[in-house]
């Protein structure tokens, strides 16, 4: 059991050392985070700032929010090391009604979900009887890309006052 418990220790930091870590301390915490162009997830999780595992090396982070400007940044990203990005992101004017509502359902609750190739949230976000993303009244293509696996793309009509769910 000991040679096991030290093997596995041993094997954590070695990992430890071929990557490095980046978290993310960024207002909205709802913001997407972009590493090289491939979503990793939100910046911060129940307000609580994320860890990614990132390849040593110059990497351009992403933090996109649909009400807020997107920001763009060069990281460098050192092997066993921890790398803090700050950012407050500069928020947009609010859309105006009328308003449909969107619904998303995904086994992966931090599937990125597009509207028209634009990044809007995750999927926790959109997918219980109290949330939705609203829209203007419209058709769009909603896309969602889980973490790992295969996106769902379909396209849906949004309607005032109604609610459109897409799995």
């Amino acid at each position: 059991m000991r040679v096991l418990a030290v093997f596995a220790l041993a094997s954590l930091a070695w990992a430890a050392a071929d990557t490095g870590r980046l978290k993310t301390e960024v207002q909205p915490g709802r913001a997407g985070v972009f590493i090289d162009g491939k979503y990793v997830g939100p910046a911060a999780n129940f307000k609580i700032a994320r860890t990614y595992e990132v390849a040593p090396g110059e990497h351009e982070v992403r933090l996109a929010d649909p009400r807020y400007q997107e920001v763009v940044k060069k990281v460098t990203i050192t092997a066993g090391k921890k790398t803090v990005l700050k950012e407050t992101l500069t928020a947009l004017p609010p859309a105006k009604p009328p308003f449909g509502k969107l619904r998303v359902e995904n086994a992966d609750h931090f599937a990125a979900v597009y509207i028209n190739d634009r990044f809007m949230g995750h999927v926790d976000e959109f997918s219980n009887f109290a949330q939705a993303l609203l829209l203007n009244p419209g058709t769009y293509e909603v896309r969602i890309v889980p973490t790992n696996g295969s996106p769902v793309t379909q396209p849906v009509t949004i309607e005032a006052d109604k609610t459109v769910t897409v799995k």
